[in-house]
């Protein structure tokens, strides 16, 4: 069943993991799908790969996201669903953070994020919906992510407070919270394949399903809460994780 038929869909960091599988599913429903990311080159291989159409743009940056609110109004009119997705990871214990860690982070998972939502709100009819990918790590305490967990936590309270404000307009904003997901995130964060092998065996440890998650399941629920079948959802954080949440 096409249930997005002719909506116009955004997704953030739609170029690789959750993003791509979203972005694909979304268009399997029937929506105009738009992709971005900061990657020219990888940005335009997915949008070819997905049949989609791809945008530049590097969060960090005010500038590049009213660059890409103007392309989406000229083309396009309106968004009727935005996946904020686009995100980073550096694995750093407490003693251990920088500032440049701290501040790629916020920059990139709630600063960017929130100026996402805020730039491309005006293009939002009623009966749009805004999903923001945030993380269980916001209340898990797990070792090495508390810049990472800080950032999502800050995510969703403000994704709470905006579905309470844009509720009489017809809008609603949702947050997922997954556990840990295969994707190329891991790959970013700069760290040795032993230290990688190490510490992706320690998150699956902690998943009372032993594994971990695969970008298709959370582009299912994505793409639940893009419908009108989640029309009576907002302010919700879904946790997808495995039962991690279960245990804290």
């Amino acid at each position: 069943m096409r249930n997005l038929e002719n909506k116009i869909a955004v997704v953030t960091g739609g170029n690789s993991g959750i993003g791509y599988a979203t972005a694909k599913e979304l268009k399997d429903l029937g929506a105009k799908v738009i992709i971005t990311g900061r990657s020219s080159e990888k940005v335009q291989k997915a949008a070819d790969e997905l049949g989609v159409e791809g945008l530049i743009c590097d969060v960090r940056e005010l500038s590049q996201i009213n660059q890409l609110a103007r392309a989406i109004q000229e083309k396009h009119g309106r968004v009727d669903v935005l996946f904020v997705n686009a995100g980073i990871f550096f694995p750093t214990p407490v003693g251990n953070v920088t500032e440049e860690i701290f501040d790629e982070t916020m920059d990139i998972n709630f600063k960017g994020a929130v100026f996402t939502v805020e730039k491309l709100l005006p293009l939002i009819p009623e009966g749009g919906t805004i999903i923001n990918l945030s993380s269980v790590n916001a209340y898990t305490g797990m070792a090495n992510t508390a810049i990472y967990a800080a950032s999502k936590a800050a995510m969703n309270s403000y994704t709470r407070t905006a579905a309470t404000e844009l509720a009489s307009r017809g809008i609603r904003v949702n947050a997922i919270n997954p556990g840990p997901v295969a994707t190329p995130i891991f790959g970013k964060t700069g760290l040795s394949e032993d230290q990688l092998n190490g510490f992706a065996q320690m998150m699956q440890n902690r998943v009372p399903m032993k594994r971990f998650g695969k970008p298709e399941e959370i582009a299912k629920l994505a793409a639940f809460l893009a419908s009108d079948d989640a029309s009576f959802i907002t302010g919700s954080e879904i946790n997808i994780d495995g039962g991690i949440a279960v245990l804290v």
